[in-house]
């Protein structure tokens, strides 16, 4: 009898686990959506809500934010700093912030998304801008037709040797993400958040005021994290449907990258890619990391200002 007794307890305990996690993530979940409601405004695809901020006049600037994050990465202070000679739109990708999560999370359904939601707002022959993950998504745009000129800056684009953390591979299988995102989602300190921020951002310091402003345990959440893994976990194999197609792109193609970056690594991506791409500039910053576009912004609009006249 002791056996099945064991087991019952073991069950009533893991329900009592289960409980409690969802009820935590639930509880972080209300609390950080009470303190970052939307901004902006929304359009809606196909019945999926995207939010977006438009500021500024003349030529239109799309600009598309990475993983993990939201339009607030780019309404810090990169934005403000364009909006006098730009209509600047800033979207939240599908499943972040607070725009719906798509059925399909690929590059180009998110790139689809974004084209016909600013296609709205009047936009038609944009030059886009992505940082990180958001420049594979404006690639997906460029392959796909409607750009006037990219800007990407510190973008992955290129098949990378080796696996993705940990983290992603756990989370590559439908077992692993129901048993680690509610768990993470709950329990993961706002301490660890940050260490993972300074690590993006390093060797350059987190400007003063980002982790407040961007409102990093957005990406906490149970949607978010579940979207951003499925992204992640996606990439490198669309990548490589991706670089045989880069040559037929004649558009102009501002590139921006940092030496020092560790997240995405210029000798990979940038690097390569500015050989196979026919209408390229390639910008390096002299140990600059992953986030130029707050390290060193005044590199980044100097790109786009150029973009915009090629």
């Amino acid at each position: 009898m002791r056996l099945p007794r064991l087991a019952t307890s073991l069950l009533l305990a893991a329900v009592a686990v289960a409980g409690v996690t969802q009820w935590r993530a639930s509880a972080r979940e209300a609390a950080v959506m009470a303190a970052y409601p939307p901004t902006g405004q929304f359009v809606t695809v196909d019945g999926l809500r995207l939010h977006y901020e438009m500021a500024g006049s003349g030529p239109d600037l799309v600009m598309i934010h990475g993983a993990s994050g939201s339009l607030r990465d780019l309404t810090f202070a990169l934005r403000d700093q364009l909006t006098d000679r730009f209509r600047v739109i800033v979207v939240d990708r599908p499943g972040l912030g607070h725009s719906d999560p798509l059925p399909d999370t690929s590059l180009l359904a998110q790139a689809r998304v974004i084209k016909a939601g600013v296609a709205q707002l009047g936009v038609t022959d944009p030059v886009v801008l992505g940082q990180s993950y958001g420049g594979a998504v404006a690639l997906a745009w460029a392959l796909d037709g409607g750009p006037r000129a990219l800007v990407l800056v510190g973008s992955p684009s290129m098949p990378w040797p080796g696996k993705l953390d940990p983290w992603y591979r756990l989370t590559s299988t439908a077992v692993g993400r129901a048993l680690v995102i509610p768990l993470a989602s709950a329990f993961v300190p706002q301490s660890y958040v940050s260490a993972a921020t300074t690590a993006v951002f390093a060797p350059d310091p987190v400007p003063p005021g980002y982790e407040a402003h961007l409102g990093t345990a957005m990406a906490l959440r149970r949607p978010s994290l579940a979207v951003n893994t499925a992204q992640i976990n996606a990439l490198r194999a669309e990548l490589v449907t991706m670089e045989p197609r880069y040559p037929t792109l004649t558009l102009p193609v501002e590139l921006i990258h940092g030496t020092a970056d560790t997240i995405v690594p210029l000798t990979i991506h940038s690097g390569p890619l500015s050989q196979l791409l026919p209408n390229v500039r390639l910008t390096t910053i002299d140990g600059a990391g992953h986030m130029p576009h707050h390290s060193h912004s005044a590199a980044v609009i100097a790109a786009i200002d150029r973009a915009a006249l090629r």
